[in-house]
């Protein structure tokens, strides 16, 4: 059996910016896991996962030994993954197999309700690492993650993949996306996978670079218990855009200004410019929920921030807002004890998490 475990992620500055082609934001990967076991079956495969229930997702393949015919709910990354890796392998002669997929997470709570650390993201990667150890297709790390990214655009084409980079290099990442329209035509267009992936061109935009984590820094935190849909939120802001709710060449060169003084005080080993970063990128991302009338940084998440500014540390919203996480940067003055009791007396839980190290250079 082959067992692949990755982690989960948290923003930390960039998002709604990193949807457009070439903008940056740093995320950072943390030791929440999804692992996704496999074992060879035959004549049909399955993929479990106490999401599905207790019934689990059934698939088979169609007459050209390619494309894949799902029977009951399908669990979408999952089987756009199977979709490209069978392309993939046709397109290198390697003989098609059946396999039966269980899925287990940490990124949920004991109920299932998810804390927004990146299942999906997670998921997609696992499943990406499972198959191509079980094909024998000997993709770098970075293949690996140009083809979770190919999947997750089928299933979300607003994705940006920032998760996607976290949970597969681990660290603190600073991430780019490549415009993902692109890859998608060239999908649909019939390019073949393995030409896709090794494309520089159709991968232009595309950016990862690995950040010095900060040295006296402490990474805390905060689940507000209202889960939150990213698709959802991204999708609003778009329409807002569109609509003239707000001017996004100035929203993008404030998140730019943000990530770069972040990472300009990573590399520099400056804690304290990077907690007032961490506040810029609150505040940038306070004023696009202004602008467009959207519950981005919802009252749970304000207060989350906010406790953890009145104890001498730096907090905002992660990912998308709207509900779930909030991170704090605390050093090592702050009064940790003070955040922990403003946190339990608001009914926000401290989730104890870490960063997950850093797995190889982002070019392996």
């Amino acid at each position: 059996m082959i067992s692949v475990s990755a982690p989960g992620k948290l923003f930390v500055a960039g998002e709604y910016a990193v949807v457009e082609p070439g903008q940056p934001a740093v995320l950072v990967a943390v030791d929440r896991y999804l692992t996704v076991h496999l074992r060879e079956s035959v004549e049909a495969g399955t993929v479990h996962s106490p999401e599905y229930g207790r019934l689990p997702l059934v698939w088979r393949r169609d007459g050209d030994g390619v494309a894949i015919d799902v029977e009951h709910h399908p669990y979408d990354y999952v089987m756009s993954v199977i979709t490209l890796v069978e392309r993939l392998r046709a397109e290198r002669g390697v003989a098609p197999r059946f396999f039966d997929l269980r899925i287990d997470s940490q990124l949920d709570d004991a109920s299932g309700r998810k804390f927004g650390l990146g299942s999906s993201a997670a998921v997609t990667v696992a499943t990406v690492r499972a198959l191509d150890e079980f094909y024998g297709l000997g993709l770098t790390r970075r293949q690996a993650f140009q083809l979770a990214l190919l999947a997750t655009v089928r299933v979300a084409p607003t994705a940006s993949g920032g998760d996607l980079a976290a949970s597969t290099f681990g660290g603190w990442i600073r991430y780019s996306a490549p415009d993902r329209a692109r890859l998608r035509a060239r999908l649909d267009d019939g390019v073949a996978v393995g030409d896709l992936l090794v494309d520089d061109e159709a991968w232009a935009g595309l950016d990862l670079r690995r950040l010095t984590p900060p040295a006296s820094l402490r990474l805390l935190v905060g689940w507000t218990g209202s889960p939150a849909s990213t698709e959802r939120l991204v999708d609003q802001v778009q329409r807002r855009h569109r609509a003239g709710a707000y001017d996004q060449d100035v929203f993008l060169a404030e998140s730019r200004d943000c990530v770069d003084a972040l990472t300009a005080a990573l590399d520099a080993g400056d804690d304290e410019a990077a907690a007032a970063a961490l506040r810029s990128a609150r505040g940038v991302i306070r004023r696009l929920g202004d602008a467009t009338g959207l519950a981005i940084e919802t009252d749970g998440l304000s207060t989350l921030a906010d406790v953890a500014e009145a104890a001498g540390a730096a907090g905002k919203s992660s990912g998308a807002g709207g509900g779930d996480c909030g991170i704090v940067l605390a050093p090592d003055t702050a009064d940790v004890g003070r955040i922990m009791q403003g946190w339990e007396a608001h009914d926000i839980r401290h989730l104890a998490i870490s960063v997950h190290p850093d797995a190889g250079g982002v070019d392996d």
